[in-house]
């Protein structure tokens, strides 16, 4: 048999579907009122018969992790956010996003 597997980055960077596709911009998935909308063309599990069997415990776990750091913590940066470089690094698999420091202050 022969194997086809999705080359998903080529989706992401997309300008038919994404309006800024080589920078970071929120917009892609929020609609004209500000609200979440599904983008198709964003596979962050893969597609087909090859998607991942544990997104939903993956999304789940995400959200409770999450929801639970932002409900007793307050994440505030080190440096002005405006000095603050969101650019990715590139590597041979993808987009590596660039460590940077912040603090959690208690509520």
């Amino acid at each position: 048999g022969l194997n086809i597997m999705p080359l998903i980055c080529t989706s992401q960077y997309d300008s038919t579907k994404f309006k800024n596709p080589h920078s970071f911009d929120p917009t892609h998935f929020l609609d004209a009122n500000g609200l979440f909308k599904k983008n198709e063309a964003f596979m962050a599990f893969s597609a087909g018969k090859r998607i991942c069997l544990g997104e939903g415990l993956a999304q789940m776990e995400l959200f409770i992790f999450f929801t639970t750091i932002l409900q007793n913590l307050t994440p505030e940066p080190l440096v002005d956010p405006k000095d603050i470089d969101i650019t990715p690094e590139s590597s041979g698999l993808g987009n590596i996003p660039r460590p940077y420091k912040m603090c959690l202050v208690p509520r």
